[in-house]
Protein backbone atom coordinates (compact mmCIF):
# COMPACT_ATOMS: atom_id res chain seq x y z
CA UNK A 1 0.00 0.00 0.00
CA UNK A 2 1.24 3.10 -0.94
CA UNK A 3 0.37 5.03 2.65
CA UNK A 4 0.21 3.72 6.14
CA UNK A 5 -2.96 5.25 6.82
CA UNK A 6 -4.17 2.65 4.34
CA UNK A 7 -2.96 -0.19 6.75
CA UNK A 8 -4.45 1.47 9.42
CA UNK A 9 -8.05 1.30 7.64
CA UNK A 10 -7.59 -2.15 6.52
CA UNK A 11 -7.02 -2.75 10.63
CA UNK A 12 -10.21 -0.69 11.57
CA UNK A 13 -12.21 -2.97 8.84
CA UNK A 14 -10.90 -6.09 11.15
CA UNK A 15 -11.96 -4.63 14.49
CA UNK A 16 -15.35 -3.38 12.41
CA UNK A 17 -15.94 -7.16 11.73
CA UNK A 18 -14.84 -8.33 14.99
CA UNK A 19 -18.05 -6.15 16.38
CA UNK A 20 -15.44 -3.22 18.64
CA UNK A 21 -17.96 -0.57 19.45
CA UNK A 22 -14.32 1.11 20.60
CA UNK A 23 -11.48 1.33 18.30
CA UNK A 24 -8.49 3.07 19.83
CA UNK A 25 -5.55 4.70 17.03
CA UNK A 26 -2.39 5.67 18.71
CA UNK A 27 0.50 7.19 16.92
CA UNK A 28 4.06 8.29 18.06
CA UNK A 29 6.34 9.71 15.79
CA UNK A 30 9.84 10.38 17.47
CA UNK A 31 12.40 12.05 15.43
CA UNK A 32 15.39 11.54 17.56
CA UNK A 33 14.37 7.50 18.44
CA UNK A 34 14.07 7.69 14.92
CA UNK A 35 10.89 5.55 15.49
CA UNK A 36 7.33 5.55 14.36
CA UNK A 37 4.71 3.43 16.23
CA UNK A 38 1.20 2.69 14.97
CA UNK A 39 -0.92 0.89 17.89
CA UNK A 40 -4.76 -0.19 16.98
CA UNK A 41 -6.85 -1.39 20.18
CA UNK A 42 -10.25 -2.83 19.74
CA UNK A 43 -12.78 -4.24 22.56
CA UNK A 44 -13.75 -6.52 19.46
CA UNK A 45 -14.65 -10.47 19.97
CA UNK A 46 -11.15 -10.83 20.25
CA UNK A 47 -9.15 -14.57 18.81
CA UNK A 48 -8.42 -17.44 20.27
CA UNK A 49 -4.80 -18.62 20.58
CA UNK A 50 -5.06 -20.95 17.12
CA UNK A 51 -6.51 -17.95 15.01
CA UNK A 52 -3.80 -15.20 16.71
CA UNK A 53 -0.74 -17.65 15.53
CA UNK A 54 -2.29 -18.11 12.04
CA UNK A 55 -3.80 -14.07 11.27
CA UNK A 56 -0.31 -13.02 9.59
CA UNK A 57 -0.70 -15.70 7.04
CA UNK A 58 -1.76 -14.15 3.55
CA UNK A 59 -3.69 -17.18 2.81
CA UNK A 60 -6.05 -17.23 6.22
CA UNK A 61 -9.41 -15.11 6.23
CA UNK A 62 -12.41 -15.40 8.51
CA UNK A 63 -14.42 -13.55 5.45
CA UNK A 64 -16.48 -15.80 3.43
CA UNK A 65 -16.24 -14.30 0.01
CA UNK A 66 -12.48 -14.72 -0.66
CA UNK A 67 -9.50 -17.09 0.73
CA UNK A 68 -7.21 -14.88 1.22
CA UNK A 69 -6.61 -11.84 3.94
CA UNK A 70 -3.31 -9.96 2.65
CA UNK A 71 -4.08 -7.25 5.15
CA UNK A 72 -2.63 -7.96 8.16
CA UNK A 73 0.35 -9.94 6.20
CA UNK A 74 1.27 -6.51 4.54
CA UNK A 75 1.22 -4.77 7.27
CA UNK A 76 3.86 -6.86 8.75
CA UNK A 77 6.08 -6.87 5.80
CA UNK A 78 5.96 -2.52 5.71
CA UNK A 79 7.00 -2.74 9.06
CA UNK A 80 9.41 -5.40 9.29
CA UNK A 81 11.02 -4.06 6.30
CA UNK A 82 12.17 -0.67 7.72
CA UNK A 83 13.61 -2.51 10.49
CA UNK A 84 10.75 -2.38 12.67
CA UNK A 85 8.45 -4.72 14.40
CA UNK A 86 5.16 -6.04 14.18
CA UNK A 87 2.68 -8.22 17.27
CA UNK A 88 -0.61 -9.05 17.53
CA UNK A 89 -2.21 -9.26 21.06
CA UNK A 90 -5.86 -10.61 21.63
CA UNK A 91 -8.14 -12.17 24.14
CA UNK A 92 -11.27 -14.44 23.06
CA UNK A 93 -13.88 -11.99 24.26
CA UNK A 94 -11.99 -9.03 24.97
CA UNK A 95 -10.54 -7.61 22.06
CA UNK A 96 -7.43 -6.99 20.18
CA UNK A 97 -4.26 -4.38 19.98
CA UNK A 98 -2.25 -4.42 16.93
CA UNK A 99 1.35 -2.56 16.96
CA UNK A 100 3.57 -2.09 14.01
CA UNK A 101 6.79 -0.18 14.47
CA UNK A 102 9.11 1.58 11.94
CA UNK A 103 12.34 2.81 11.53
CA UNK A 104 11.00 6.64 10.68
CA UNK A 105 13.80 7.47 8.48
CA UNK A 106 14.21 4.04 6.66
CA UNK A 107 14.07 4.59 2.96
CA UNK A 108 11.69 1.78 2.16
CA UNK A 109 9.20 3.20 4.91
CA UNK A 110 5.63 4.57 2.91
CA UNK A 111 4.67 8.33 4.27
CA UNK A 112 2.03 8.08 7.17
CA UNK A 113 -0.65 9.26 4.74
CA UNK A 114 -3.93 11.06 5.24
CA UNK A 115 -5.45 10.45 8.81
CA UNK A 116 -7.90 13.18 8.81
CA UNK A 117 -9.61 11.37 5.79
CA UNK A 118 -8.87 8.04 7.30
CA UNK A 119 -10.81 8.97 10.41
CA UNK A 120 -13.48 10.60 9.19
CA UNK A 121 -14.11 8.14 6.84
CA UNK A 122 -14.51 5.55 9.57
CA UNK A 123 -16.42 7.66 11.25
CA UNK A 124 -18.73 8.34 8.68
CA UNK A 125 -19.12 4.92 7.67
CA UNK A 126 -19.88 3.35 11.46
CA UNK A 127 -20.52 6.40 13.42
CA UNK A 128 -22.39 4.05 16.26
CA UNK A 129 -18.25 2.81 16.81
CA UNK A 130 -16.30 4.94 19.35
CA UNK A 131 -13.19 6.24 18.14
CA UNK A 132 -10.04 7.67 20.34
CA UNK A 133 -6.81 8.96 17.87
CA UNK A 134 -4.31 10.16 20.23
CA UNK A 135 -1.11 11.21 17.67
CA UNK A 136 1.81 12.35 19.42
CA UNK A 137 5.07 13.72 17.32
CA UNK A 138 8.43 14.61 19.19
CA UNK A 139 6.39 14.85 23.00
CA UNK A 140 3.61 17.35 21.31
CA UNK A 141 0.12 15.41 21.79
CA UNK A 142 -3.31 16.01 19.44
CA UNK A 143 -6.05 13.75 20.96
CA UNK A 144 -9.64 13.48 19.12
CA UNK A 145 -12.23 11.39 20.73
CA UNK A 146 -15.83 10.69 19.44
CA UNK A 147 -17.34 10.25 22.85
CA UNK A 148 -16.45 14.41 23.44
CA UNK A 149 -17.98 14.97 19.95
CA UNK A 150 -20.88 13.25 19.91
CA UNK A 151 -21.57 14.62 23.39
CA UNK A 152 -21.44 18.51 22.02
CA UNK A 153 -23.38 17.24 19.01
CA UNK A 154 -26.23 16.59 21.43
CA UNK A 155 -29.07 15.20 18.86
CA UNK A 156 -26.80 16.58 15.61
CA UNK A 157 -25.87 13.73 13.37
CA UNK A 158 -21.49 13.05 13.78
CA UNK A 159 -22.23 11.83 10.38
CA UNK A 160 -24.13 14.81 8.85
CA UNK A 161 -22.10 16.16 6.11
CA UNK A 162 -20.87 19.35 8.23
CA UNK A 163 -19.90 17.32 10.64
CA UNK A 164 -17.67 14.94 8.79
CA UNK A 165 -16.37 18.27 6.75
CA UNK A 166 -15.57 19.45 10.63
CA UNK A 167 -14.06 16.52 11.94
CA UNK A 168 -11.46 16.27 8.82
CA UNK A 169 -10.26 19.98 9.16
CA UNK A 170 -9.90 19.84 13.07
CA UNK A 171 -7.92 16.47 12.91
CA UNK A 172 -5.38 17.64 9.97
CA UNK A 173 -5.12 21.08 11.78
CA UNK A 174 -4.57 19.78 15.17
CA UNK A 175 -2.08 17.22 13.29
CA UNK A 176 -0.37 20.89 11.36
CA UNK A 177 0.11 21.88 14.93
CA UNK A 178 2.02 19.11 16.11
CA UNK A 179 4.20 19.39 13.30
CA UNK A 180 4.64 22.98 13.18
CA UNK A 181 5.86 23.06 17.44
CA UNK A 182 8.50 20.51 16.80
Amino acid sequence: MKELSLHILDIIQNSISAKASLITIFIEEDDVKDRLSIEITDNGVGMDEEMLEKVADPFVTTRKSRRVGLGISLFKAAAESCEGSFTIQSIKGKGTTVIALFQKSHIDRVPLGNMAETIAACIHGNEEIEYFYKHVYNGNTFIFDTKEIKQILGEVPITSVDVISWIKEHIQEGLNELYIKS
